[in-house]
Protein backbone atom coordinates (compact mmCIF):
# COMPACT_ATOMS: atom_id res chain seq x y z
CA UNK A 1 0.00 0.00 0.00
CA UNK A 2 1.11 3.30 -1.01
CA UNK A 3 1.95 5.79 2.04
CA UNK A 4 1.34 9.70 0.40
CA UNK A 5 4.20 10.13 -1.90
CA UNK A 6 5.69 6.59 -1.68
CA UNK A 7 4.36 4.28 -3.92
CA UNK A 8 3.98 0.44 -2.99
CA UNK A 9 7.29 -0.54 -4.25
CA UNK A 10 9.00 2.70 -2.28
CA UNK A 11 7.73 1.54 1.03
CA UNK A 12 8.34 -2.20 0.65
CA UNK A 13 11.76 -1.46 -0.09
CA UNK A 14 11.83 0.57 3.30
CA UNK A 15 10.18 -2.42 5.01
CA UNK A 16 12.50 -4.64 3.60
CA UNK A 17 15.72 -2.66 4.85
CA UNK A 18 14.17 -2.33 8.31
CA UNK A 19 13.29 -6.01 8.86
CA UNK A 20 17.05 -7.00 7.78
CA UNK A 21 18.18 -4.37 10.30
CA UNK A 22 15.90 -5.90 13.13
CA UNK A 23 17.40 -9.35 12.67
CA UNK A 24 21.24 -8.25 12.10
CA UNK A 25 20.76 -5.65 15.25
CA UNK A 26 19.82 -8.26 17.67
CA UNK A 27 22.64 -10.39 16.32
CA UNK A 28 25.40 -8.20 16.43
CA UNK A 29 23.92 -6.80 20.13
CA UNK A 30 24.05 -10.18 21.38
CA UNK A 31 28.08 -10.22 20.25
CA UNK A 32 28.85 -7.15 22.56
CA UNK A 33 30.96 -8.62 25.63
CA UNK A 34 33.76 -7.96 27.22
CA UNK A 35 37.33 -9.68 25.31
CA UNK A 36 35.32 -9.48 21.88
CA UNK A 37 37.01 -6.33 19.37
CA UNK A 38 34.98 -4.42 18.31
CA UNK A 39 36.54 -5.12 14.29
CA UNK A 40 34.77 -8.43 15.06
CA UNK A 41 31.59 -6.94 15.84
CA UNK A 42 31.89 -4.61 12.68
CA UNK A 43 32.26 -6.84 10.06
CA UNK A 44 29.85 -9.61 11.43
CA UNK A 45 27.12 -7.31 10.96
CA UNK A 46 28.43 -5.52 7.90
CA UNK A 47 28.94 -8.92 6.36
CA UNK A 48 25.13 -9.86 7.39
CA UNK A 49 23.46 -7.08 5.99
CA UNK A 50 25.41 -7.35 2.94
CA UNK A 51 23.74 -10.90 3.12
CA UNK A 52 20.42 -10.26 3.54
CA UNK A 53 20.11 -7.10 1.79
CA UNK A 54 21.43 -4.66 -0.92
CA UNK A 55 24.34 -2.93 1.59
CA UNK A 56 25.11 -1.06 4.25
CA UNK A 57 23.67 2.75 4.49
CA UNK A 58 26.92 2.99 6.73
CA UNK A 59 29.84 1.70 8.45
CA UNK A 60 28.56 -0.02 11.35
CA UNK A 61 29.12 2.88 14.10
CA UNK A 62 30.43 1.24 17.60
CA UNK A 63 30.87 3.82 19.46
CA UNK A 64 32.18 3.47 22.68
CA UNK A 65 31.71 6.06 26.85
CA UNK A 66 31.88 9.34 25.36
CA UNK A 67 31.92 8.43 21.35
CA UNK A 68 28.95 9.97 20.40
CA UNK A 69 28.77 8.67 16.71
CA UNK A 70 31.18 8.22 14.01
CA UNK A 71 33.39 5.76 15.67
CA UNK A 72 33.94 2.45 13.91
CA UNK A 73 36.55 0.36 13.87
CA UNK A 74 40.19 0.90 11.15
CA UNK A 75 41.39 -2.66 9.47
CA UNK A 76 44.03 -3.97 11.81
CA UNK A 77 41.70 -2.62 15.05
CA UNK A 78 42.75 -5.26 17.96
CA UNK A 79 40.22 -2.98 20.42
CA UNK A 80 38.28 -4.81 22.95
CA UNK A 81 34.91 -4.02 24.83
CA UNK A 82 35.92 -3.51 28.49
CA UNK A 83 33.33 -2.35 31.23
CA UNK A 84 31.93 0.17 28.61
CA UNK A 85 28.62 1.99 27.63
CA UNK A 86 28.62 0.99 23.95
CA UNK A 87 26.26 2.61 21.15
CA UNK A 88 25.99 0.06 18.14
CA UNK A 89 24.25 2.14 15.51
CA UNK A 90 23.76 0.31 11.41
CA UNK A 91 22.57 1.13 8.45
CA UNK A 92 21.01 -1.59 5.59
CA UNK A 93 19.69 -0.04 2.40
CA UNK A 94 17.16 -1.37 -0.38
CA UNK A 95 18.17 -0.38 -3.71
CA UNK A 96 19.10 2.78 -1.56
CA UNK A 97 15.82 2.96 0.80
CA UNK A 98 17.51 3.27 3.91
CA UNK A 99 16.73 2.12 7.56
CA UNK A 100 18.88 3.48 10.52
CA UNK A 101 18.80 2.17 13.73
CA UNK A 102 20.40 2.04 17.02
CA UNK A 103 20.48 0.64 20.88
CA UNK A 104 23.12 0.93 23.59
CA UNK A 105 24.32 -2.08 25.17
CA UNK A 106 25.60 -1.11 28.64
CA UNK A 107 28.68 -3.13 30.08
CA UNK A 108 29.54 -0.04 32.52
CA UNK A 109 26.36 -0.37 34.93
CA UNK A 110 25.53 2.76 34.00
CA UNK A 111 21.46 1.58 33.45
CA UNK A 112 19.29 4.70 34.03
CA UNK A 113 21.20 6.73 30.82
CA UNK A 114 20.37 4.00 28.57
CA UNK A 115 16.86 4.05 29.72
CA UNK A 116 16.56 7.80 28.94
CA UNK A 117 17.43 7.54 26.23
CA UNK A 118 15.07 4.63 25.15
CA UNK A 119 12.13 6.71 27.28
CA UNK A 120 13.02 9.39 25.40
CA UNK A 121 12.96 7.61 22.24
CA UNK A 122 9.29 6.13 22.89
CA UNK A 123 7.98 9.59 23.96
CA UNK A 124 9.07 11.06 20.80
CA UNK A 125 7.50 8.44 18.67
CA UNK A 126 4.61 9.01 20.67
CA UNK A 127 4.21 11.91 19.17
CA UNK A 128 4.85 11.27 15.76
CA UNK A 129 2.19 11.68 12.92
CA UNK A 130 1.25 14.31 10.09
CA UNK A 131 0.79 17.71 11.31
CA UNK A 132 3.56 16.94 14.31
CA UNK A 133 5.78 20.21 14.62
CA UNK A 134 9.50 18.69 15.18
CA UNK A 135 10.31 21.23 17.74
CA UNK A 136 7.58 20.04 19.92
CA UNK A 137 9.36 16.43 19.33
CA UNK A 138 13.04 18.04 20.39
CA UNK A 139 10.64 19.50 23.55
CA UNK A 140 9.16 15.60 24.39
CA UNK A 141 12.43 14.27 24.26
CA UNK A 142 14.55 17.15 26.34
CA UNK A 143 11.91 17.09 29.02
CA UNK A 144 12.35 13.38 29.40
CA UNK A 145 16.21 12.87 29.74
CA UNK A 146 16.17 15.81 31.83
CA UNK A 147 13.77 14.31 34.39
CA UNK A 148 16.04 11.53 34.80
CA UNK A 149 18.80 14.01 35.82
CA UNK A 150 20.69 13.65 32.48
CA UNK A 151 21.25 16.26 29.13
CA UNK A 152 20.12 15.83 25.74
CA UNK A 153 23.52 16.64 23.35
CA UNK A 154 21.98 19.63 21.91
CA UNK A 155 24.50 19.66 18.82
CA UNK A 156 23.00 15.93 17.17
CA UNK A 157 19.88 15.27 15.94
CA UNK A 158 17.47 12.83 14.11
CA UNK A 159 17.22 13.38 10.68
CA UNK A 160 15.17 12.19 7.35
CA UNK A 161 16.45 9.36 5.21
CA UNK A 162 15.78 9.22 1.22
CA UNK A 163 17.55 6.91 -1.17
CA UNK A 164 21.18 7.15 -1.38
CA UNK A 165 21.28 9.72 1.37
CA UNK A 166 21.12 8.86 4.96
CA UNK A 167 20.91 12.05 6.23
CA UNK A 168 17.97 14.74 4.90
CA UNK A 169 15.58 16.94 6.26
CA UNK A 170 13.53 17.24 8.30
CA UNK A 171 15.75 17.13 10.94
CA UNK A 172 14.46 15.98 14.09
CA UNK A 173 16.30 17.66 17.57
CA UNK A 174 16.96 16.51 20.63
CA UNK A 175 15.96 19.45 22.15
CA UNK A 176 13.30 22.11 22.32
CA UNK A 177 13.12 24.44 19.35
CA UNK A 178 10.62 27.12 18.06
CA UNK A 179 11.35 26.74 14.84
CA UNK A 180 11.29 23.63 12.65
CA UNK A 181 8.77 22.18 10.48
CA UNK A 182 5.99 20.15 10.67
CA UNK A 183 5.83 16.51 9.45
CA UNK A 184 4.04 15.04 6.50
CA UNK A 185 2.49 11.69 5.19
CA UNK A 186 5.14 9.91 3.73
CA UNK A 187 8.08 11.59 5.52
CA UNK A 188 10.56 8.56 6.43
CA UNK A 189 12.85 9.78 9.49
CA UNK A 190 15.29 8.86 12.15
CA UNK A 191 14.55 9.68 15.56
CA UNK A 192 17.71 9.49 17.99
CA UNK A 193 18.08 10.92 21.27
CA UNK A 194 21.25 10.94 22.52
CA UNK A 195 21.41 11.59 26.75
CA UNK A 196 24.65 12.21 28.93
CA UNK A 197 25.94 12.71 32.30
CA UNK A 198 27.73 15.64 30.59
CA UNK A 199 27.28 19.35 29.53
CA UNK A 200 25.28 17.84 26.44
CA UNK A 201 27.47 19.00 23.34
CA UNK A 202 29.76 16.84 20.97
CA UNK A 203 33.48 17.67 19.59
CA UNK A 204 35.34 16.45 16.82
CA UNK A 205 38.12 13.90 17.70
CA UNK A 206 41.26 13.28 15.82
CA UNK A 207 40.23 10.10 14.67
CA UNK A 208 38.46 9.46 11.07
CA UNK A 209 37.49 6.10 9.53
CA UNK A 210 34.53 6.89 7.55
CA UNK A 211 34.08 8.77 4.47
CA UNK A 212 31.42 10.04 1.88
CA UNK A 213 31.81 11.36 -1.95
CA UNK A 214 30.45 14.85 -1.73
CA UNK A 215 32.25 16.37 -5.22
CA UNK A 216 32.20 14.01 -7.89
CA UNK A 217 35.26 15.61 -10.38
CA UNK A 218 38.04 13.80 -12.48
CA UNK A 219 40.98 12.98 -10.74
CA UNK A 220 44.49 12.89 -12.45
CA UNK A 221 45.94 10.33 -10.29
CA UNK A 222 45.58 6.39 -11.50
CA UNK A 223 44.94 5.15 -7.65
CA UNK A 224 42.50 7.82 -6.82
CA UNK A 225 40.49 7.41 -10.14
CA UNK A 226 40.17 3.54 -9.31
CA UNK A 227 39.01 4.07 -6.18
CA UNK A 228 36.64 6.80 -6.84
CA UNK A 229 35.40 4.78 -9.47
CA UNK A 230 34.39 2.01 -6.97
CA UNK A 231 32.88 4.41 -4.46
CA UNK A 232 30.51 5.91 -7.47
CA UNK A 233 29.42 1.98 -8.50
CA UNK A 234 29.08 0.75 -4.89
CA UNK A 235 28.32 3.10 -2.56
CA UNK A 236 27.07 6.52 -4.80
CA UNK A 237 26.14 9.04 -1.85
CA UNK A 238 26.30 6.86 1.19
CA UNK A 239 29.40 6.86 3.80
CA UNK A 240 31.76 4.11 3.66
CA UNK A 241 34.72 2.85 5.58
CA UNK A 242 38.04 3.28 4.61
CA UNK A 243 38.78 -0.51 5.75
CA UNK A 244 36.18 -1.67 3.11
CA UNK A 245 39.54 -1.41 0.46
CA UNK A 246 41.42 -3.54 -0.56
CA UNK A 247 45.48 -2.92 -1.19
CA UNK A 248 47.60 -0.56 1.36
CA UNK A 249 47.81 2.63 -1.18
CA UNK A 250 44.05 2.60 -0.83
CA UNK A 251 44.20 5.18 2.60
CA UNK A 252 46.51 7.10 0.63
CA UNK A 253 44.19 7.57 -2.15
CA UNK A 254 41.42 8.09 0.37
CA UNK A 255 43.59 11.23 2.00
CA UNK A 256 44.65 12.47 -1.60
CA UNK A 257 40.72 12.67 -2.20
CA UNK A 258 39.94 13.99 1.49
CA UNK A 259 42.31 17.15 0.36
CA UNK A 260 40.62 17.97 -2.84
CA UNK A 261 37.18 18.24 -1.72
CA UNK A 262 35.99 15.05 -3.76
CA UNK A 263 35.59 13.12 -0.10
CA UNK A 264 34.29 13.82 3.16
CA UNK A 265 35.53 12.25 6.21
CA UNK A 266 33.32 12.09 9.55
CA UNK A 267 35.72 12.35 12.81
CA UNK A 268 34.34 10.88 15.75
CA UNK A 269 32.15 13.14 18.04
CA UNK A 270 33.38 12.94 21.45
CA UNK A 271 31.15 14.80 24.15
CA UNK A 272 33.15 17.59 25.04
CA UNK A 273 33.62 16.55 28.75
CA UNK A 274 34.51 13.00 28.44
CA UNK A 275 31.20 12.01 29.26
CA UNK A 276 29.29 8.46 29.05
CA UNK A 277 26.93 8.80 26.02
CA UNK A 278 23.80 6.72 25.50
CA UNK A 279 21.20 6.66 22.37
CA UNK A 280 18.53 5.01 21.29
CA UNK A 281 17.33 5.14 17.66
CA UNK A 282 14.35 4.07 14.86
CA UNK A 283 13.17 5.00 11.29
CA UNK A 284 9.62 5.35 11.07
CA UNK A 285 7.16 6.15 8.13
CA UNK A 286 5.16 9.23 8.60
CA UNK A 287 1.03 8.05 7.87
CA UNK A 288 -2.21 8.91 7.92
CA UNK A 289 -3.14 7.88 11.24
CA UNK A 290 0.09 7.86 12.68
CA UNK A 291 3.20 6.26 11.97
CA UNK A 292 4.84 3.12 10.73
CA UNK A 293 7.79 1.90 12.75
CA UNK A 294 10.08 0.11 10.20
CA UNK A 295 13.03 -0.87 12.56
CA UNK A 296 11.46 -2.46 15.71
Amino acid sequence: MSIGPLDDETVEKYREAGEVLRTVMDESAEMVEPGVTHLEVAEYAEDRIRELADGCAFPANISVNEEASHASPGRDDDTVFGEDMVCLDLGVHVDGYIADSAVTVDLSGNDELVESAEEALDAALDMVEAGAHTGKIGAEIEDVIRGYGYTPVLNLSGHGVEQWDAHTDPTIPNRGADRGVELEVGDVVAIEPFATDGSGKVTEGSKNEIYSLVHDRSVRDRMSRKLLDEVREKYKLLPFAARWFEGGRSEMAIRRLEQQGVLRGYPVLKEEDGAMVGQAEDTVIVTEDGYENITR
